[in-house]
């Protein structure tokens, strides 16, 4: 019997996206079998993927999952910024009808964490905010101090290139019939906290149960609670160029904390 199948249109995604997420689907089930939907079909707009059968979230699942991205994490990247296996050129971030640039690093093996984060990511966002009015140069003090900080490595951990899911908030971590499954993602080399800060920041079922399994196969390194926020930073920022809303106000707040 064939295996059901799921067909994701895409058609406001800019030309590459439905490869985009392809590719970051199949670099982290390179990872670890299993672990997202298998792609069997690529188009300009569209992709088609195993049919997933959702079910409620359990503590059992949850470890289950926790071990799961400690593996994925584990498998590593080449670099801070690295894209996936099979990928040139930068990627997205965001909803498909809307995404953001994501800058990648293809040249770069040697880039400390700090300033793939500082420059890659935190100024690329703001660029963008200021760009569509979201804030202007009076607000940004906050942010400049906190990325000037992390270029200087007060925020170094020693940390290798993780394999990042990119996008793991609660939306794209499904619990299926066939076990935890991440869907969506925007898949990319960075730091391991990233991922589990974001889980953080919506609220995953059953969070606590995912982290103590991950730390037991993959060891967080101490004070990693402490920079939970920090992690949290640029998906905030992202919030706020796409949303508006409050995120602002929230990294501004999260900003502080670090600068």
């Amino acid at each position: 019997m064939p295996t059901p199948t799921f067909r994701k249109t895409l058609p406001h995604a800019p030309t590459g996206y439905a490869r985009w997420e392809a590719t970051g689907l199949r670099w982290l089930g390179a990872a670890y079998p299993g672990c997202v939907p298998d792609v069997t079909d690529v188009g300009e707009h569209h992709l088609v993927m195993t049919r997933l059968r959702p079910v409620p979230a359990s503590p059992g699942a949850a470890e289950e999952f926790g071990r799961m991205l400690a593996a994925v994490h584990g498998a590593g990247a080449a670099a801070y910024g690295a894209p996936p296996d099979g990928w040139t050129g930068d990627g997205w971030l965001g909803p498909a009808d809307e995404p953001l640039p994501l800058p990648l690093n293809e040249t770069r093996p040697a880039l400390a964490w700090g300033e793939f984060w500082a420059d890659l990511r935190i100024g690329t966002v703001l660029t963008l905010g200021l760009r569509r009015g979201i804030w202007t140069e009076g607000d940004l003090a906050p942010f400049r101090s906190v990325a000037d900080r992390a270029r200087r490595g007060d925020f170094a951990d020693g940390e290798r290139p993780a394999r990042l899911h990119g996008d793991l908030w609660a939306g794209n971590l499904l619990f299926t019939a066939e076990g935890p499954r991440m869907i969506d993602p925007a898949a990319h080399g960075g730091h391991r906290e990233t991922d589990l800060a974001m889980l953080a920041l919506f609220g995953a079922p059953h969070l606590d149960s995912i982290l103590a399994a991950y730390d037991e196969v993959h060891p967080l390194a101490d004070g990693w609670r402490a920079r939970v926020g920090l992690h949290q930073l640029h998906p905030l920022l992202l919030h706020a160029v796409l949303f508006g809303g409050g995120y602002a106000a929230q990294a501004r707040s999260a900003a502080a904390r670090y600068a």
